[in-house]
């Protein structure tokens, strides 16, 4: 079982929830602003979010949440999550559509942004602990293959 001091699954899928926060209050930030360039900036930083959440989405889902669904005797919890995946991914479909930052633009990131925040609470505070608590299952290992596949996507979608 890995202590606290090594890094774990949880906490490289809870560093892509940090970094993702924090490009979401950037954009926040940007909604604010009047420059000329803010638009593009928010295209820019949307399609970003857009991105990383895309690869964190497919990497839980093909390597984290199977794993949990083995060790795990409620999937409630998992079938929650892969449902907010799911409305995730239809707001990211829709973002990625749009060709400009307008006010339903800023209206979808913000919403995704909502939901973003809501799995996140749900996976800090409830899949993660269970996750740790699963004696079969080596989280130190886990993060190395969520790390290496979240690098094979990050490559393609460049």
């Amino acid at each position: 079982m890995a202590t606290r001091a090594t890094k774990d699954a949880c906490d490289l899928l809870d560093a892509d929830h940090r970094a993702v926060k924090k490009m979401f209050k950037d954009y926040e930030t940007l909604t604010g602003s009047r420059a000329r360039s803010a638009a593009q900036k928010k295209m820019d930083l949307a399609r970003q979010i857009c991105h990383e959440l895309t690869v964190h989405a497919q990497i839980e889902e093909e390597l984290f949440y199977p794993a949990l669904r083995e060790v795990m005797k409620e999937a409630d919890l998992l079938n929650e999550a892969e449902v907010e995946h799911g409305s995730v991914k239809d707001l990211i479909a829709q973002i990625e559509a749009m060709d400009e930052a307008g006010e339903m633009f800023d209206a979808r990131v913000k919403v995704l942004a909502e939901y973003v925040e809501h799995h996140v609470k749900e996976e800090r505070n409830e899949i993660f602990p269970k996750a740790r608590a699963a004696r079969k299952l080596d989280l130190v290992a886990m993060r190395d293959e969520l790390e290496a596949r979240k690098e094979e996507l990050m490559a393609e979608m460049a």
